[in-house]
């Protein structure tokens, strides 16, 4: 039997635990910029339209795991932000396309067309493609009649320099695109999984070593206590914020509630935009005209730290949470971590996103039993 994935890295079962280790890449932005190429700001909330018949972007993933098959090998992206499964195919001819791995369904015993086709838009280039069925394989998971989406177009240089094949998507069935049952839901009503969680820790300062648990929790990978907070929609991994804090001393910005997404789908912490200035003007930081923001090296010890109060509470951010340090031509530049969404949540309430520069410093647990989220200091 010929199956669409399985995990080719080192896979450890520890306690029930399936623990899949991450490769760790440039995101496309900045891949791109290696190249001279400067992409337009993108908001990054544009995947969570609700009319949109998109749930993924590929702007700003960089967590990535190895997968194999006899004879077929593809990189795929794991992303809390999107709830489908899709791979290039041999069905598309674009560039971007030919730049990675296709599936071939013929060399697949399991496969089975199901005749839908889907268009995919993203904030800069999108993806058409056809719906299908396989076995997947993740890790030692085997998880049968899963809906794939096989890409048959992807126009423009967006995805060219992507360092994945395809994304597997990890949020609520209710953004699924086409209706397909995400692999999370497929391993749930299969009995796959000793526990209906996952966790993620990513790992910091660009070093291999990050890693996706599931079916619970890895407990060499955090410290101290885990902090539950409840989802406030099911559909992506959404929380919600009572209170935001500068050097420890409340703002008020959140005090009639703000939302967050938590999405290891995008690299920035991303702010509500009426907030962008004040956090802005809080660290000293000034916008270059690709419309990213700036900030002194020399000061990095005298920035403030940035803290989240969530379910009552307080998560910091230090300044090297928040803090790029990039070095070009001998120079050394600093620049923030932190974008502006101009998109509210679902419920109208300002909206934040957690991308990697929180990931990095808190371990993530996802429970799809109790519809709820858990964060504990990284190791």
């Amino acid at each position: 039997m010929k199956c669409l994935f399985a995990v080719l890295v080192c896979v450890a079962l520890v306690e029930g635990i399936v623990r899949i280790p991450l490769r760790k890449h440039k995101s496309m932005r900045e891949a791109l910029r290696e190249k001279g190429i400067e992409l337009p700001y993108q908001d990054p909330a544009l995947k969570y339209q609700p009319d949109e018949f998109s749930s993924s972007d590929y702007m700003y993933i960089n967590n990535y795991a190895d997968y194999w098959n006899t004879p077929q090998s593809f990189q795929v992206l794991f992303d809390t932000g999107s709830a489908n499964l899709w791979v290039d195919s041999i069905y598309c001819s674009t560039q971007a396309c030919n730049a990675h791995t296709k599936f071939n369904p013929q060399q697949s015993s399991t496969y089975s067309a199901n005749g839908h086709t889907f268009y995919l838009p993203y904030g800069a280039g999108s993806l058409y493609g056809t719906f299908g069925y396989d076995t997947v394989n993740v890790g030692s998971i085997v998880i049968n009649h899963q809906e794939i989406g096989l890409s048959t177009n992807e126009p423009g240089q967006n995805f060219v320099v992507a360092k994945f094949d395809g994304i597997l998507g990890l949020s609520y069935p209710s953004i699924s695109a086409g209706g397909e049952t995400p692999v999370m839901d497929n391993m749930i009503s299969q009995n796959l999984l000793s526990a209906n969680i996952f966790a993620f820790y990513l790992s910091r300062g660009g070093q291999q070593g990050s890693v996706l648990s599931f079916g619970g929790m890895d407990t060499n990978l955090y410290q101290g206590q885990i902090y539950w907070t409840p989802v406030t929609s099911e559909s992506y991994w959404q929380i919600g914020v009572h209170g935001f804090e500068i050097n420890g001393r409340e703002t008020g910005w959140c005090s009639q509630g703000c939302q967050s997404i938590v999405d290891t789908g995008t690299s920035a912490l991303t702010a509500p935009s009426q907030l962008i200035g004040h956090i802005m003007q809080a660290i000293g930081a000034q916008e270059s005209h690709y419309g990213m923001y700036m900030v002194d090296c020399s000061q990095l010890n005298n920035l403030p730290t940035l803290s989240f109060v969530i379910s009552g509470v307080a998560l910091p951010l230090a300044p090297s949470a928040y803090i790029n340090q990039h070095y070009q031509n001998g120079h050394q530049f600093c620049s923030v971590g932190i974008t502006p969404t101009y998109l509210p949540s679902r419920n109208g309430q300002p909206l934040w996103i957690f991308g990697d520069v929180f990931l990095r410093e808190y371990y993530s647990i996802y429970d799809r039993t109790n519809n709820r989220l858990g964060f504990a200091s990284a190791a």
